[in-house]
């Protein structure tokens, strides 16, 4: 059974149970997940991995946590090409224009990216957040 990595930042627990929705998905779709905080995980570890899920909140002026995960998705940036990759996150305000900007990155450097901007939803995870993440995390384990 393959296990596919769901790598994650969270500041107030909203991507965190994001991240868990898209591992139920995996689950669901036959597959190990393996759930990691981005501070406990090493971008190059996903390098021979085909398909991984990443997740992040927007934040500040709609952008991806500076401190940790912008290092950690430029050192994904190096290698994407060729790789499945599925995006989810929250946000507080805006209108979702961070994931699109995240897309398009992720495209641009060579992945396919899979639900695109599907998998977010505005503060808390509801059930239409719960059904986008397990939708996602199932289109993951089909790869």
């Amino acid at each position: 059974m393959s296990k596919i990595a769901v790598v994650y930042w969270s500041g107030t627990g909203n991507t965190e149970s994001m991240a868990n929705m898209v591992a139920d998905g995996i689950k669901a779709g036959g597959k190990e997940a393996d759930v990691i905080p981005v501070d406990a995980a090493n971008a190059a570890d996903l390098k021979d991995m085909p398909v991984f899920a990443l997740g992040c909140p927007s934040m500040g002026a709609e952008q991806l946590e500076e401190s940790v995960m912008e290092g950690f998705v430029t050192e994904v940036e190096g290698f994407a090409s060729g790789k499945t990759i599925g995006l989810f996150g929250s946000y507080g305000w805006g209108d979702g224009q961070w994931m699109r900007d995240w897309v398009e990155r992720m495209e641009n450097a060579g992945a396919a990216v899979l639900g695109g901007e599907e998998a977010i939803c505005n503060d808390a995870p509801d059930a239409d957040a719960e059904a986008a993440c397990n939708e996602l995390g199932k289109k993951l384990a089909a790869v």
